[in-house]
């Protein structure tokens, strides 16, 4: 529990490995995954880095690899997944790789090539058919008769003229162009040509992009070679395609037996080649994830050498990371693995640094804690080993949801989607479901499964089961013989309204567990749950923010802050206990010394019960209330007096917050200036000059009590808005309670009243409807209106208590991420 209560202890080392060994020694490191390396040259470019070359060669081979998977993935291929990890391969192999990736990749090219050429003239000879077919039907009259010609005795020849000779061009283009071109046809020939259209029935496959086309052969006749000149021109710029067509039947037959010769002879190449490529593909998807797996391996690897430093000699990489020191024992195995690996005689050096830098914060999770841990770091990366509020989140969050989400009902349907993810993550992992929104739900599916749980426990408390009660152990309350909210009782009861004060009515013992069923029907329903949950909210909320305050003593013994507990920790719980506090035990006062019943005399009734809100306002104002009637003016004995104290001590814990803490920070720097002055000034006595890390930052003690004004300010305002702000637990409990009881009455209700057949049917479609609504608006929608308010009161009212967040995350070099298919860098 000790790396999510507090993050991991880390140090600094630096490493010195030899030239031949750090290419495997970062690969063992790679493999363990625990080591964040820094950058020793960050003011070089990254083109003029030592390993920039094989960082090319690696991009090089990543691009042929996508590539290739683009081509599998193309053909519908499966690419296997053996679940096997290969390890980095060493860079002598890189040679073979890139021959391997080079031959797959120009041999895939040339099939493509060859089959896009293929494919084209495929293409070509089916519209060079399409084209015979439609002309034989177009000329199937005229070429009947003997020794005549197409292009000759088309129209009849007129008085002292020869006969009309007409030509002809035939074209192949998309149908969706064909009304465009007609229209430019008529416009630009002004109607001095004919054209006869049929369009292809079944479509054709593009040969570039694969879609399948819809095409329309069209003859177009003209007279004259100056039409014939503009409808070429109309032709090529509209992009049809223009076949030659014989005059005579006999020509056009004799083409037609040709062209269907030689599209069988295209079919059989094509098929080959087509076997042949799927094949070539088939090989590559058995090995294309390990060459991915080794391909990022590799360039992880010399993307974190670029990193390292040379020394004079060039023999040797020093490197600077950052390690968890409980596993500084597993580091050095790795370092001794790939040193032996690498067949070098020269072993690693670790040595462990002393530094004034923060480290990286870096929590071990598994997969219970890893969806609460995102929540806070979504907030801010916690500082270097400050508290981790996730430990507690994994309770707290959960119960504040289920104060607002409080139905058993919908907290069974969530839990039956949560059970579902958690039995089943294995094959769900497996399996590699993508989708953003899925991965949201699968990532926190044990948020979900403790909510729905909690829900579900808040839901027997509320008694509220899709807005109905179950009556388990027998209602504590009779009217007339029994209690049963038959059809007869209820028309006989009317509108029902509860009151404890009367004994023949109320048995005087409470319901053993949760809410009495009876509310369920009483009128004044709505005026008890809410009284009781809005009180219920601000008790909770007091004691989630003293629990805030107390986590933070944690904080400021563990980082031996002493001054921090007498100036903001004391201040700031006293202040919280003496007056919102105080307004719980108020609360819980009056809930204890006021009823109805005998046992409760005139002045502790429910007439006298009093406004415990009234009684916190007159608290800070200073006021008293007259006493009306029997009453008495005060829950107890000496309570102003009690009350005044109280709001004296919490006002002078506003200065004790505000002045002391910049002095002492004022005087805590003095020191230190004194102390480097002496060290200094005892260097310079010794001749070693003076150090440049010595630097000091200037301290400018506005700032500072400016900076501590304005958190005591925030603090103190602060009190009163969160402790407004944990009301949202009770709205959001009576908004979700009341939308369930409209959707079943405006919706359920009219089924369950049909009592004909008709009604049966009825009652199945308007269940449907219903249970859509309530899956998609109660449980989605405001699951998610309760997640976010619960987000927020962990943010903004618990964790501003204790918890900065002005950390950054722990970024170790580990191919975890490769190996699962992420497709980030290791680096």
């Amino acid at each position: 529990m000790g790396s999510i209560f507090r993050s991991e202890e880390m140090a600094l080392c630096q490493l010195f490995l030899s030239s031949e060994a750090a290419y495997n020694c970062v690969s063992e490191i790679g493999e363990v995954g625990l080591v964040q390396f820094r950058d020793l040259n960050p003011d070089v470019n990254a083109f003029q880095r030592k390993f920039v070359h094989e960082v090319r060669r690696c991009d090089e081979m990543d691009r042929k690899l996508r590539y290739l998977e683009k081509e599998i993935l193309k053909d519908k291929l499966q690419i296997i997944d053996t679940g096997e990890n290969p390890a980095a391969p060493q860079p002598r192999e890189m040679i073979d790789l890139e021959a391997t990736f080079e031959k797959l990749e120009n041999e895939l090219r040339e099939v493509n090539a060859n089959a896009e050429t293929l494919k084209k003239n495929s293409l070509e000879l089916t519209e060079l058919k399409h084209v015979l077919a439609t002309t034989q039907l177009f000329f199937q009259g005229r070429d009947s008769e003997p020794n005549s010609s197409i292009t000759q005795n088309l129209l009849p020849a007129e008085e002292g003229k020869g006969p009309v000779q007409l030509g002809f061009v035939c074209d192949v283009t998309n149908r969706e162009r064909m009304p465009m071109f007609e229209r430019m046809l008529w416009r630009v020939c002004r109607g001095n040509v004919f054209v006869r259209q049929s369009e292809v029935q079944q479509p054709l496959e593009d040969p570039v992009t694969r879609e399948e086309v819809f095409k329309t052969v069209f003859i177009i006749f003209f007279q004259g070679e100056q039409l014939k000149t503009k409808v070429k021109k109309i032709c090529e710029g509209c992009r049809t395609t223009m076949y030659p067509c014989p005059e005579s039947a006999q020509e056009r037959k004799e083409m037609g037996q040709g062209v269907e010769g030689r599209l069988a002879d295209l079919r059989t190449v094509l098929n080959q080649t087509t076997d042949h490529r799927h094949r070539v593909l088939a090989a590559a998807a058995k090995h294309l994830r390990t060459w991915f797996i080794k391909v990022k391996k590799m360039k992880a690897i010399y993307h974190t050498l670029n990193m390292l430093n040379l020394d004079v000699t060039n023999k040797c990489l020093i490197a600077e990371c950052w390690i968890p020191t409980v596993d500084m024992g597993s580091i050095r195995a790795a370092l001794r693995k790939g040193t032996e690996r690498a067949g070098s005689s020269v072993q690693p050096i670790i040595n462990q640094m002393l530094t004034n830098q923060m480290p990286p914060t870096f929590h071990r999770t598994n997969k219970f804690t890893a969806g609460f841990q995102n929540l806070i770091d979504s907030y801010g990366i916690a500082t270097y080993r400050e508290v981790n509020p996730a430990l507690y989140t994994t309770t707290t969050f959960p119960f504040l949801f289920a104060v607002m989400f409080g139905d058993a009902g919908h907290a069974t349907i969530m839990l039956l989607f949560s059970a579902w993810m958690v039995l089943r993550e294995r094959q769900l992992i497996a399996a590699k479901m993508s989708g953003e929104i899925w991965n949201i739900f699968f990532g926190g599916r044990y948020i979900l499964l403790l909510m729905s749980l909690f829900s579900f426990y808040t839901g027997v408390i509320y008694n509220d089961i899709f807005s109905k009660s179950f009556n388990i152990f027998g209602s504590s309350w009779h009217i007339g013989d029994n209690a049963n909210a038959t059809e007869h009782n209820l028309q006989a009861w009317g509108e029902l309204t509860l009151n404890p004060y009367y004994r023949d009515l109320y048995s005087g013992e409470p319901y053993p567990f949760g809410f009495d069923p009876i509310w369920q029907i009483a009128v004044n329903k709505i005026a008890f749950q809410n009284s009781y949950k809005m009180k219920i909210s601000i008790i909770i909320g007091v004691f989630h923010m003293i629990f805030g305050i107390m986590v933070s003593l944690i904080n400021h013994l563990f980082f031996r802050r002493f001054w921090n507990i007498v100036c903001e920790f004391l201040p700031q719980l006293i202040f919280l206990v003496s007056l919102f506090g105080y307004l719980c035990f108020m609360v819980f006062y009056k809930w204890v010394s006021f009823g109805s019943g005998e046992e409760f005399d005139i002045q502790h009734n429910s007439d006298c019960a009093p406004s415990v809100l009234i009684y916190f306002i007159n608290m800070v104002l200073l006021k008293k209330d007259k006493p009306t009637g029997h009453c008495d003016v005060w829950m107890y004995d000496n309570q102003f007096t009690i009350q005044l104290i109280l709001l004296v001590v919490a006002l002078l814990c506003v200065p004790i917050m505000l002045i002391p803490k910049p002095f002492i920070a004022r005087r805590q720097h003095n020191q230190r200036m004194r102390q480097l002055a002496v060290s200094r000034q005892l260097l310079e006595t010794q001749g070693a000059g003076t150090s440049a890390s010595s630097h000091e930052e200037e301290f400018e003690f506005s700032e500072v009590f400016i900076e501590q004004a304005i958190h005591t300010i925030e603090f103190v305002l602060g009190c009163v808005s969160h402790t407004a702000s944990y009301l949202r637990l009770w709205a959001l409990s009576l908004a979700h309670g009341q939308l369930s009881e409209v959707l079943w009455n405006m919706v359920m209700k009219i089924g369950l009243q049909q009592a004909s057949t008709v009604g049966c049917v009825m009652l199945y479609l308007i269940f449907s409807f219903w249970a859509v609504l309530t899956v998609s608006i109660l449980v989605l929608m405001e699951g998610l209106s309760a997640f976010l308010h619960t987000l927020r009161l962990h943010w903004v009212e618990f964790q501003s208590k204790f918890y900065k967040g002005e950390g950054y995350a722990f970024a170790p070099l580990t191919f975890k991420n490769i190996i699962n298919g992420d497709e980030e860098e290791a680096a």
